[in-house]
């Protein structure tokens, strides 16, 4: 179901502060906290004595003590105290999960620790570059197995219904044809609509007028991290291969999924747009505008979820199911090839 060796999101780094912070990836209980020195800790959510989960305890100083009987914890996951024991147990420990901060968000790797290479984590385009703006993202809980919101990721086609009021409305969009391409790290679907109207997200934003040639480029890579890059310039000046108009609009969304289990989601998000970076109204509206659009993602999600759980009845796939088929047939590959090494290892 889960590939372990890579990186998950774990929490934002603001939401790491002063506290114990519980959380659940991959069907693993974990707690999060900062050191003195300010860098994160992540243990296992579980005293090996009566496994009472650690975040119901405390911090001390660089260390977690239980609240049950008072063990004691190293970011390591090393016992240092057992109350009334002249000796500790080797078996006192819990397991401690590489982690790194990086974009505003913490990262956990919940495989084998020796593999954890900070510099396998999505790379993000533009990141600190003054020239283009951010709006901060945010979370949410979806019920919902993550590979629907992968399957969600690869679909530019259910805009034209999930979304008609934001990023879709353009009804020359619902018989583009889709494009696939699958690469070594993900697969990506994506299409030119050409001399539309612009969506009634992106309208108030352009720098010019009257219809537009629109991208839609949706990628996802294994096992759950998307950036959805939105490419809107005037009209018949567009297409593939063709350099960017002058007054071209670019948003990229990136998209961090992390499987809280096999029937649960955490959603992560933030935008970046190449223009008024320091405009904290757009900001404002950007986060507005897409928090309201992925409700009705959950929404639908959520329904599709129980839905698929029906086995009664086979589901139906479609040509625009392509990308979506190839990304899971492939992602199972990888799940598959990983396990085989583990049980080797063993």
């Amino acid at each position: 179901m889960f590939l372990r060796n890579c990186w998950y999101v774990a929490a934002w780094d603001h939401e790491v502060a002063d506290r114990l912070v519980p959380t659940r990836i991959l069907g693993e209980d974990i707690v999060l906290y900062r050191r003195t020195d300010g860098a994160v800790a992540a243990l296992e959510d579980a005293c090996p004595h009566r496994k009472l989960p650690l975040s119901m305890g405390r911090i001390k100083g660089d260390t977690v003590e239980c609240g049950y009987h008072g063990l004691t914890f190293d970011s390591t996951g090393t016992c240092t105290r057992v109350p009334g024991a002249e000796k500790i147990p080797h078996v006192a420990c819990v397991r401690s999960y590489p982690i790194a901060e990086r974009y505003g968000l913490l990262w956990v790797w919940m495989g084998e620790a020796a593999k954890a290479d900070p510099a396998l984590i999505f790379a993000v385009d533009h990141w600190g570059d003054p020239a283009w703006g951010v709006n901060r993202g945010e979370s949410m809980a979806l019920d919902c197995n993550y590979l629907y919101m992968t399957d969600n990721l690869l679909d530019p086609s259910h805009v034209s219904w999930v979304h008609q009021s934001s990023f879709g409305g353009v009804q020359a969009m619902e018989d583009a044809p889709l494009e696939t391409t699958v690469g070594a790290d993900g697969v990506t679907v994506w299409r030119w609509v050409v001399d539309a109207a612009p969506a009634p997200f992106y309208a108030p934003f352009l720098k010019f007028s009257g219809n537009c040639d629109r991208k839609q480029h949706y990628e996802v890579r294994y096992p759950s991290n998307a950036i959805i890059k939105a490419i809107f310039v005037p009209a018949r000046t567009g297409g593939e291969g063709k350099p960017l108009h002058e007054d071209v609009f670019l948003m990229d969304s990136y998209n961090f999924m992390t499987p809280v289990d096999e029937n649960q989601t955490k959603y992560y998000w933030f935008q970046m747009r190449n223009f008024a970076p320091d405009d904290l109204e757009v900001s404002r509206q950007f986060a507005t505008s897409v928090r309201g659009a992925f409700d009705e993602d959950r929404t639908v999600l959520n329904a599709v979820h129980k839905g698929m759980a029906n086995k009664r009845t086979p589901n139906l796939d479609l040509k625009i199911d392509v990308g979506p088929l190839r990304f899971r047939r492939n992602l199972a590959k990888l799940i598959a090839s990983e396990s085989q090494q583990l049980a080797a290892a063993e």
